[in-house]
């Protein structure tokens, strides 16, 4: 049975204690081995591996030897509760191996959990999972967590009620991390909030979130946006050293004055084009983005673009001689100026 991203979300959380197995594939490895360890701590519990009710099979390993797979379903364990056979790293060459055992499987044996790469449409163990009454398969994709995801992942850690504004940030800083790095961020938060009842606020989400060099980044354009023409040399010096290319600033620099002059030109005002603003953006950096919408306006706006598109075409011209960070910089000094008119 083929399971949607939605179904599929519903299953790892609570999934069919009398299904056969599973299969778990996509590229991105961390993401698969991420719902692949929250289904199997939910079919056999906490205490699954120390209890030895948990088989791991590298697919090297069955491979070599078909037999064990089968030999896992079957064994009856000396402590109670069930089971789980895990496949890691499966590809189509064990597709016989484990329909084989799916074949063999009766209600008290060990669960399948299967793990793999890309699978395409056409794979042969896609298939046998898709296509049996009482297996899934759930395809993991590179698309950031969903809100019912992160809210599952709060509750686990104890954090219920979290205020709209606060999802929000959430929502919007599991697009920005990688699956792993926002799971650590969830885990800090909730150690940050351990025996505190208070709502979850966004600055206590901005406290926990990694620090990275995107921070820099976005201190430099607020610093640009906001004339404080004395910060701009120190700023480019942190970013120069910690190796951010000239041509990346330019780019984030453009995303920015474009994302303040669409919201300028909103006919409701910049408050209303930030809320109309695709990917969207909350809380303090909203704030601080609709005052500076505010105080540049529509004409300086398009100025400042087009000091940036005169920059961008310089640094990708083959006849620029000049230090790439250097024009960069002066372009910056030029828009701080022109924000302090």
């Amino acid at each position: 049975m083929k399971l949607s991203a939605r179904d599929a979300g519903h299953y790892v959380s609570k999934p069919d204690p009398g299904a056969t197995g599973a299969l778990i594939y996509g590229q991105d490895a961390m993401r698969v081995a991420l719902k692949r360890q929250e289904l199997i701590a939910r079919l056999v519990g906490p205490n699954g591996d120390e209890e030895m009710r948990l088989t791991r099979m590298p697919a090297a390993e069955l491979r070599r030897e078909p037999a064990l797979l089968l030999d896992a379903v079957k064994a009856q364990g000396f402590f109670p509760g069930p089971r789980v056979a895990f496949v890691e790293d499966a590809t189509d060459g064990l597709t016989d191996t484990i329909s084989g055992a799916l074949a063999e499987w009766k209600p008290g044996d060990a669960q399948i959990v299967v793990t793999a790469g890309a699978l395409n449409a056409k794979s042969a163990l896609r298939k046998v999972f898709e296509q049996h009454r009482s297996a899934v398969a759930i395809g993991i994709y590179d698309t950031p967590p969903t809100r019912d995801e992160i809210e599952a992942e709060l509750a686990r850690a104890g954090l219920r009620a979290i205020p709209g504004d606060t999802m929000s940030a959430l929502t919007a800083l599991a697009q920005a991390l990688d699956p792993g790095d926002f799971r650590q961020t969830l885990e800090k938060i909730a150690l940050y909030k351990l025996n505190d009842s208070t709502p979850l606020t966004v600055a206590e989400v901005n406290l926990s979130a990694p620090a990275t060099i995107d921070a820099d980044t976005d201190d430099m354009l607020n610093v640009v946006a906001e004339a404080e023409t004395a910060s701009i040399g120190p700023l480019m010096q942190r970013l120069e050293g910690q190796g951010v290319a000239p041509v990346t600033l330019v780019i984030m620099a453009t995303r920015h004055f474009r994302a303040l002059y669409a919201a300028a030109a909103d006919p409701g005002g910049p408050a209303a084009g930030f809320a109309r603003a695709r990917p969207p953006v909350f809380g303090p950096r909203r704030d601080r983005m609709i005052r500076q919408a505010q105080r540049w306006g529509v004409p300086r706006l398009e100025q400042a673009l087009q000091v940036l598109i005169d920059t961008d075409l310089h640094l990708r011209s083959a006849a620029q001689r000049a230090p790439q960070m250097a024009l960069v910089e002066r372009s910056f000094l030029r828009l701080s100026v022109l924000a302090a008119r």
